[in-house]
C-alpha cells in the first residue's frame, strides 16, 4: 500500500440534486487539494431512490411504469444538458444506455420474483446514474478521474437489501487496484452498492453510502473521511424539528455510534465501526459552507455539551401477551426473538412486564402481518401504528419536559444517560 495520505469524501443526494449542486461539488474537490489522494463516493441524485422504489412497486404489480420512468429520465437529462454544452457529449450516450438497462430490468419483473432481490437489481441504478454524471463532469472541468464500479470491490453475501460485507475479500480487491488508480488521479465510485461473487448487485441498506465510504476508507488506510451534508456538522437535533440546534465541534466514536443506533440521520449506524477500528477520523461538513469547521468524530473523550434529540417517525408498537396469563418466560422471548430475526424486523426499543412483552419497530405492514401470522397461535398480539419514538441522549429534566409536552405517551423508558418515549 502506498504511504501517501488518502482521503475519502462522501457526497449525499442533496449535494448532487441538480446542475448547480454538481458545480458546487466540483469546486469543493478542487479547492480542497492539499496533495493527498482523493476517492469520492456519491449517492443517487436528490430523491431518485424514492422514485426508483415507486417504479419498482408499479413493475412488481404489473402496472404501466413508462410515464414515471420518463419523468425520472427527464430529470437526469435536464442536469446533463445544463452541465454539458454539447448534445453529443459521451455522457448522454452512457446515461441513455443505463436507462435502457433499467427499462429492460423493470420489464422483466414478475410478481413471483423475490422482491428483495429485484429491489437490489433495480434501485441500485440511482447511484450508477449519479456517479456516471459526476465522472464525466469532473473530466469536463479538467479534473482527471477514474470511475470504478463499487459492486466489483465491495463484496457481500446474498442478503438482499442489507448485504453483509466479506471484509477480507473486499480489502484484497480494493488494495489490488485502487491505490494505483489514486496515483493517477481522483477516483469516483457509487455509494450504497455491493456485489456477490456471481455478479448480482446488493445494497447495503438505506443511507448505506456512508457505510460504502467507510469501507473504502478502512481498506485504503485513509487518513480521514469526510461526509458532506447540508448541515453545519453533527447537530444535537434535526433542525426541521428543533430550531435551536447545537453543533458538536468534536464527539467520540462511541457517542456517535449510540446516536446512530437510536436513529440519528446524519451518520449511518454501520459507518463508525470500520473507522474506529483503524482510528480514522470522520468529519461531517457542510457543502453549503465548505470552509466551516464542521464536526470531528474521533477517538476522544466526549464532554456533554447539550442533550441530543433523536426522532424516529412511522413507528409501530407491538405487544405480545401470553394466552394463559402465565408470566412471560425466557422461552416465550426466545420464540418472539426467533420470529423477529427470521422476518428481519429490527427492534428500536423493547420492554416487558409480568404477562406481556412490547417492542417498538419501524412500521412495515407486510412484515407485521407475517409476524402476526407466525405468532398468533401462541400470543395475544396488539399493535399501534403512526407513532413516533423520541430518544434523548444525556437528558435532563428540561429536555424530558420538552419532548413529552402535548403528546400521548404509550411507553416510557430511561437509563442513566438515555430517555425514550413512544408516543403519538
Amino acid at each position: 500500500m502506498n504511504t501517501e495520505r488518502i482521503r475519502v469524501y462522501k457526497f449525499g443526494g442533496a449535494s448532487v440534486k441538480d446542475a448547480a449542486a454538481f458545480r458546487n461539488l466540483s469546486r469543493i474537490i478542487q479547492h480542497q487539494d492539499d496533495g493527498s489522494r482523493l476517492l469520492v463516493v456519491v449517492s443517487a441524485m436528490g430523491k431518485t431512490t424514492n422514485a426508483l422504489e415507486a417504479l419498482l412497486g408499479l413493475a412488481f404489480r404489473q402496472q404501466d411504469f413508462s410515464a414515471e420512468l420518463e419523468q425520472l429520465k427527464a430529470y437526469h437529462v435536464q442536469v446533463l444538458q445544463e452541465l454539458f454544452s454539447k448534445q453529443d457529449h459521451p455522457a448522454h450516450e452512457r446515461l441513455e444506455h443505463l436507462f435502457d438497462l433499467l427499462r429492460t430490468r423493470l420489464s422483466e419483473i414478475s410478481p413471483t420474483d423475490n422482491f428483495d432481490w429485484v429491489y437490489d437489481q433495480t434501485v441500485s441504478f440511482g447511484e450508477l446514474f449519479s456517479a456516471t454524471i459526476l465522472h464525466y463532469f469532473l473530466a469536463e472541468q479538467d479534473v482527471y478521474n477514474s470511475l470504478i464500479d463499487s459492486r466489483k470491490y465491495i463484496q457481500t453475501d446474498n442478503n438482499w437489501r442489507e448485504g453483509k460485507v466479506d471484509w477480507a475479500w473486499t480489502e484484497r480487491l480494493v488494495r489490488r487496484d485502487v491505490p494505483q488508480l489514486l496515483q493517477q488521479g481522483l477516483v469516483v465510485t457509487q455509494g450504497f452498492l455491493g456485489g456477490t461473487n456471481n455478479g448480482h448487485t446488493t445494497t447495503l441498506g438505506r443511507e448505506g453510502s456512508d457505510f460504502s465510504a467507510a469501507i473504502f476508507a478502512f481498506c485504503l488506510d485513509a487518513s480521514e473521511m469526510v461526509i458532506w451534508k447540508d448541515v453545519a456538522g453533527l447537530l444535537n437535533a434535526d433542525p426541521k424539528h428543533f430550531p435551536d440546534t447545537v453543533r458538536y465541534p468534536e464527539i467520540s466514536y462511541q457517542e456517535t455510534v449510540e446516536m446512530a443506533y437510536y436513529g440519528a440521520s446524519v451518520i449511518h449506524p454501520k459507518t463508525i465501526k470500520p473507522l474506529a477500528n483503524k482510528k480514522i477520523p470522520l468529519y461531517v461538513k457542510s457543502f453549503l459552507d465548505p470552509e466551516g469547521e464542521g464536526t470531528k468524530i474521533c477517538d476522544c473523550r466526549f464532554e456533554v455539551q447539550a442533550p441530543a434529540y433523536i426522532i424516529k417517525e412511522n413507528q409501530c408498537l407491538v405487544s405480545f401477551g401470553v394466552k394463559d396469563f402465565t408470566f412471560i418466560s425466557e422461552k416465550n422471548l426466545g420464540t418472539i426473538f426467533n420470529a423477529l430475526s427470521e422476518l428481519r424486523i429490527k427492534i428500536n426499543l423493547m420492554q416487558n412486564s409480568a404477562i406481556s412483552f412490547s417492542i417498538c419497530t419501524d412500521y412495515n405492514p407486510e412484515r407485521l402481518e407475517r409476524l402476526m401470522q407466525t405468532l398468533q397461535d401462541q400470543f395475544v398480539i396488539h399493535y399501534n401504528t403512526q407513532l413516533q419514538l423520541y430518544t434523548v441522549k444525556n437528558y435532563n429534566a428540561e429536555s424530558i419536559k420538552r419532548i413529552q409536552e402535548g403528546k400521548e405517551v404509550l411507553l416510557e423508558q430511561r437509563t442513566r444517560t438515555t430517555f425514550q418515549i413512544v408516543c403519538r
